[in-house]
């Protein structure tokens, strides 16, 4: 009996070493394995990285910028915009556009409204608004007294000496007595809301700066003046007959003017004048008007020299006839925007402006004789071909071509180069939700 045990035992603890032995040895195998697995992944990743590097170094010898600090800038917005959104936690809304991919991301923008501040591009990216203001909210659409206004009112909120982001109870048409003659710092931010101002005077950005405009319609502005109105919360003065502009931009700085729907004015939907600068009209839709936008006062006034704007992401759409824009004196970048119509012509131009035309979309119309997309104004023939006006990457269709004049030479253009253009073959993803757009609380933009 006592051997019968001590067999037992022997052939247990044999048992045990051999189960010892074989666990040891599959622990040291599967060791091996998982480094193997990580050695792979380390060279599949070296790997990548060294073709991603190959095709970044072919990618730049091909479509090589001349001037570094567009690239500096382009990368810059690049990595700014990407920041915000993977902040906000959305990585798939992107559409394209970098003024839209930078706030309309974000289901809380109710809540995070001055985040829009943050992403201005162009001659206008450092209009900061109200930003650094409170919220005004405008509860009554009525304009009884332009020198007294009643709190509560548009009128109320411009003239304020503060800066503010001014926002809207509620849907509302808006038709002022005289012109809206705005203060310095404020935001007019009409998302949310279904803001007409219309059948009236409109918007005097007049000797002031730093304004933002977003998401109203302007449209049947008529002209008003012979009155008195009030700028501020201590002063007021007599106005002569304003034109009827939806928007007037008069000796003014860093406005921008972003989401809009223009039509059916008197006079212009944009005019900036009187050495106004450092403007960025983006994203707005643009109908059924004549002279839409006029960048310069008069052949005469050489302070437009200094002028310098941006026009990207905006829709010319149905019945416009010309002026998209017309300018004087200053620099123009004209970028990634979708002209479907016109009747006359597209660009125009007096008195040696800069204009860059890049990766825009010209549609012509059916008319023979309106396929140009650009119009010089100028009494002595011939002085047109020293002025600089190039197009760049711009689809031209139906028909359409462009004439350029002056040098060739990308310096040339350092002045009227504000951002990096997106091919012309996104132009119509990019200005898809040009105007304004659709928002509601929870829901993106």
């Amino acid at each position: 009996m006592a051997v019968s045990l001590r067999w037992f035992s022997v052939g247990s603890l044999l048992l045990v070493l051999t189960l010892l032995f074989i666990s040891v040895m599959a622990s040291k195998e599967n060791d091996q394995l998982v480094q193997s697995r990580f050695a792979e992944a380390e060279e599949l990743q070296s790997s990548k990285n060294a073709s991603m590097a190959d095709r970044s170094e072919d990618a730049w010898n091909e479509h090589a910028v001349q001037d570094p600090e567009e690239v500096a800038s382009m990368v810059d917005l690049s990595i700014s915009n990407s920041t915000r959104k993977r902040n906000l936690g959305y990585f798939s809304c992107g559409t394209g556009n970098p003024i839209d991919d930078c706030w309309r991301c974000d289901r809380r923008w109710y809540h995070r409204r001055k985040n829009l501040a943050n992403c201005a591009i162009g001659f206008g990216r450092n209009a900061v608004g109200g930003c650094d203001g409170r919220y005004y909210v405008v509860s009554d659409p009525s304009d009884d007294d332009p020198v007294n206004p009643k709190p509560g009112t548009l009128r109320h909120a411009v003239i304020q000496d503060r800066p503010l982001w001014i926002v809207f109870k509620r849907d509302m048409v808006i038709t002022l007595k005289q012109e809206l003659i705005m203060n310095s710092f404020k935001t007019i931010d009409g998302r949310g809301a279904n803001v007409h101002i219309a059948y009236g005077a409109c918007i005097t950005i007049q000797f002031i700066t730093n304004v933002i405009i977003h998401g109203l319609h302007i449209h049947d502005c008529k002209p008003t003046g012979n009155a008195m109105v009030r700028s501020s919360p201590s002063h007021f003065g007599w106005r002569t007959m304003a034109d009827g502009d939806a928007i007037s931009i008069y000796g003014s700085s860093h406005i921008w003017v972003d989401h809009n729907s223009l039509s059916n004015c008197a006079d212009g939907l944009i005019d900036a004048v009187m050495g106004s600068t450092a403007i960025t009209i983006s994203n707005n839709h643009f109908t059924h008007h004549n002279e839409v936008m006029l960048l310069g006062h008069s052949d005469s006034y050489t302070r437009d020299k200094q002028m310098q704007v941006t026009i990207a992401y905006n829709h010319f759409g149905k019945g416009l006839i010309q002026r998209m824009p017309r300018c004087r004196h200053g620099h123009f970048h004209v970028v990634n925007n979708d002209y479907t119509h016109w009747e006359m012509y597209a660009i125009g131009g007096s008195a040696n402006p800069t204009i860059n035309s890049q990766g825009n979309r010209y549609l012509a119309p059916a008319n023979p004789f309106a396929k140009e997309v650009t119009k010089r104004m100028c009494e002595e023939n011939g002085t047109w071909k020293r002025w600089n006006w190039r197009s760049e990457g711009d689809l031209l269709l139906n028909g359409a071509y462009f004439i350029p004049s002056g040098a060739r030479v990308t310096a040339s253009y350092a002045r009227a180069s504000s951002l990096g253009a997106k091919s012309s073959s996104v132009v119509g993803a990019i200005t898809s939700g040009a105007g304004v757009l659709t928002c509601r609380r929870g829901y993106q933009c």
